[in-house]
C-alpha cells in the first residue's frame, strides 16, 4: 500500500465548504458533505481521509502522532457544532466510527456505534433522558459491538436485558481482552479496527470479485451519535429512492422502531416496512421520501438512504448509489433517461455485460412448480432463478464451486465473513432478515438470486440435497425444476437498451457467418481453456489484420478489448453469446482512440 501523492488535511471536518472528492474523502464522508452542503439534517461529523489509512500501514499499523492530533482536532469541532463533550458524564458527546472506501464496498469493512460511554456516562444518560433502559441498553450495544469488532470475540448476542457488565464479562472471558473504559482509548482502538478492517479476508475477496484495486485504503468517517433506539417516536431505516429489485420508480425500504442502524442491515432484527412508518409517523415519512427524491436528483441515480429517527426528528447518516439488482439495473438506467435525468450513453455505462447476462438468464418453465415440493416461502431479495446442492457453509460452498459443483449458500443469516461463499454460490437463502439486510445488499450487488426471512430452523433440513430458488417469487423447492430462455423482447427496457447500443457499440454483432474472412477464434483454440486465460500477445496475434471474428473469448474484457486493438468491427455470435451482452462488453471495453 502506498500514500496518495495529493497533499490533503490529516482530518477533514464535513461541512458544506469541503472540495475533496470521493477519491480522497471516500464514499461515506463524500455522501455527508453533498448532503450537508444541501442543508440537510445530518449530524456533524469528520473524517480521516484515504490516504491516512496508507499512514497508518506506514507507521506500523498504528496511528502516529500527526494522526492522533487529527483526531483530536476533529473531535473539538464536533464537540463545538453539537454543545457536547466527549467522555464528560455532564454533557456527553458519543460517536460512531465507520469505514468508507472510495468505492462502495457494502459491509465489508467495519462499524463501532455509540463509543465514549462508560459506566459514569450512563449513568448521565439515565438521568438526562428518565430512561435508564435506553442508557443501559446503548452501553451494552457498545460493548458487544467493540468485544466482537475490535476484539475479536466470539460472543452470543446479549440477552434483551443484558448490563454492560455482563458483555464485557463475557467479551473478556472469550477474548482475555477488555473493553477500555478510557473514551479516548475507545477512539483509537476503533479507528485502527477500521484501518485493519481493509486487509480483511472478506474486503479482499470482495475487491477480488470485483476488480478493485487493493492499493488505496479507507477513509474512518467518525459521527456524532443520534439515536433510535431512545424510547418512543425512535427508530432506524434504510430508504431506496427505487425499488432495487425491480427498479420500480417508488420509495422503498424497511424501518426498524427502537432500533439502531446496524439492527437492520444484520438481518437478525424483523423489521417493518416503511408504510408502517407512514402510519406510525406520517410526517417524518413525508420528509423522509422527500428528501429521497432531492438526493436522486442531485446524484442522478437510485440512493440508499440510511436514516435514525430520534424522539420525532429525522437525521440523515448516509447516502450512496445504491446496489440494486441486474433487472432492477435496466429498468432504473433507462427510465432515468426518459426522466431526462441521464443520456443513453451514461445509462450504458450504468449497467455492466455481467447484469445484462443475468437478467437474461433462464426462468421457469410454464407448469415447472405445478408438482414441485415447496420448501420455503420468504421475501424476494435479488431475483433470479437458480439450483444446485444446499450448503451452509461458506467455505465449503467455496470449495464445492471451485470443483465444478453447483451450490446454495443457506444460512440463519450471513455477515460480512461469508463473502466469499456468497460469491461462489449459484443462490443465496437466509432464515432471517429483511430485503436490505447484508444478504440482500451483498447479492444484489453479486447479481445472485436469493431469498431472506424464510422462517427460523428452517435451512438445515436441506443440507446436501438439490434446491432450486426462485427468488422471482421468494420460493425455495426441492430438486432442480425445469427452465426456459429469456428474449430480450420480453422486457422493454433491454428492448431500449439494445437500440441504444447498436448506435453507441465500436462493432456490429451478426448472428450468421455473413461476414467476409472471419477470424475464428475457437477453432484456432484461442481462449478457449478457462485455464489458463490468453495473453495480450496471443490476442494481438491471432487477431492481426481481422475486420471480423467469432469466438468464445471475445465475451471477456480481454478479448473485447483486443479485438478493438486489432480493428475488428463485426462479431459473429455464438449461440450463447446475445447481442446484448456482446454490445454492452464491446462498449465497456477501453478503446484505442480513449
Amino acid at each position: 500500500m502506498t500514500a496518495t501523492a495529493v497533499s490533503v488535511p490529516r482530518s477533514v471536518v464535513l461541512d458544506g465548504s469541503v472540495e475533496l472528492g470521493k477519491d480522497l474523502l471516500g464514499g461515506k464522508a463524500w455522501g455527508i458533505v453533498r448532503m450537508r452542503r444541501a442543508g440537510l439534517p445530518v449530524p456533524p461529523a469528520f473524517a480521516l481521509p484515504v490516504p491516512e489509512c496508507a499512514h497508518y500501514h506506514q507507521a506500523g499499523r498504528c496511528l502516529d502522532d500527526g494522526a492522533w492530533a487529527a483526531v483530536r482536532e476533529g473531535m473539538a469541532e464536533l464537540e463545538r457544532a453539537t454543545g457536547k463533550r466527549f467522555g464528560d458524564p455532564s454533557a456527553p458527546l458519543l460517536v460512531s466510527v465507520r469505514s468508507g472506501a472510495a468505492v462502495s464496498m457494502p459491509g465489508m469493512m467495519d462499524t463501532v456505534l455509540d463509543l465514549g460511554i462508560t459506566d459514569e456516562v450512563e449513568r448521565a444518560l439515565a438521568a438526562a433522558t428518565g430512561d435508564p433502559d435506553f442508557a443501559r441498553d446503548t452501553h451494552a450495544r457498545f460493548c458487544a459491538q467493540f468485544g466482537r469488532i475490535v476484539l475479536g470475540a466470539d460472543i452470543d448476542p446479549a440477552a434483551p436485558a443484558a448490563s454492560a457488565a455482563q458483555v464485557r464479562a463475557a467479551v473478556e472471558e472469550d477474548c482475555g481482552d477488555t473493553v477500555p473504559g478510557d473514551p479516548w482509548e475507545q477512539l483509537r482502538r476503533a479507528i485502527c479496527a477500521v484501518f485493519e478492517s481493509w486487509g480483511s479476508r472478506r474486503a479482499v475477496a470482495y475487491r477480488k470479485h470485483w476488480g478493485i484495486s487493493d492499493l488505496g485504503g479507507t477513509a474512518v468517517t467518525v459521527q456524532a451519535m443520534v439515536f433510535g433506539n431512545l424510547g418512543e417516536n425512535s427508530g432506524t431505516g434504510v430508504l431506496f429512492t427505487r425499488d432495487p429489485l425491480t427498479g420500480a420508480p417508488e420509495p422503498y425500504g424497511e424501518w426498524l422502531p427502537g432500533g439502531q442502524g446496524e439492527d437492520v442491515v444484520s438481518g437478525t432484527h424483523a423489521v417493518l416496512s416503511l408504510a408502517d412508518l407512514a402510519r406510525d409517523l406520517p410526517d417524518v415519512h413525508q420528509q423522509l421520501v422527500d428528501v429521497g427524491r432531492r438526493l436522486e436528483a442531485e446524484h442522478g441515480d437510485l440512493q440508499d438512504v440510511e436514516f435514525t429517527v430520534e424522539q420525532g426528528r429525522l437525521y440523515l447518516l448516509q447516502t450512496r448509489a445504491a446496489k440494486r439488482s441486474p433487472a432492477a439495473a435496466v429498468r432504473t438506467a433507462v427510465e432515468l433517461v426518459e426522466e431526462g435525468v441521464i443520456t443513453p450513453t451514461m445509462a450504458l455505462g450504468r449497467v455492466t455485460p455481467e447484469q445484462v447476462a443475468s437478467v437474461l438468464r433462464p426462468c421457469l418453465a410454464p407448469g415447472a412448480t405445478d408438482d414441485a415440493e415447496l420448501l420455503a416461502s420468504g421475501e424476494p431479495a435479488c431475483p433470479g432463478v437458480a439450483g444446485g446442492i444446499a450448503v451452509s457453509d461458506p467455505d465449503e460452498a467455496d470449495a464445492l464451486a471451485a470443483e465444478g459443483q453447483d451450490v446454495v449458500l443457506v444460512r440463519p443469516t450471513t455477515s460480512p465473513e461469508d463473502v466469499a461463499g456468497m460469491i461462489a454460490a449459484r443462490a443465496v437463502v437466509t432464515e432471517l432478515g429483511g430485503a436490505t439486510s447484508h444478504a440482500a445488499v451483498v447479492t444484489r450487488a453479486l447479481g445472485r438470486p436469493s431469498v431472506v426471512g424464510v422462517g427460523p430452523d428452517t435451512v438445515a433440513a436441506w443440507l446436501g440435497r438439490e434446491v432450486t430458488v426462485d427468488a422471482s417469487s421468494g420460493r425455495v423447492y426441492a430438486g432442480r425444476l425445469r427452465t426456459e430462455e429469456v428474449a430480450v423482447d420480453s422486457d422493454p427496457h433491454l428492448v431500449q437498451l439494445l437500440a441504444w447500443a447498436r448506435d453507441t457499440a465500436p462493432v456490429t454483432v451478426t448472428t450468421g457467418d455473413t461476414a467476409a474472412d472471419v477470424v475464428d477464434l475457437d477453432a484456432a483454440g484461442v481462449g478457449l481453456d478457462p485455464e489458463r486465460p490468453p495473453a495480450d500477445d496471443e490476442l494481438d496475434a491471432a487477431l492481426a489484420g481481422a475486420v471480423a471474428a467469432r469466438g468464445a473469448v471475445l465475451n471477456t474484457a480481454t478479448g473485447a478489448a483486443a479485438a478493438l486493438r486489432a480493428g475488428v468491427t463485426t462479431v459473429v455470435a455464438l449461440p450463447s453469446q446475445p447481442e446484448l451482452v456482446l454490445l454492452m462488453r464491446f462498449l465497456a471495453a477501453p478503446r484505442t482512440d480513449d
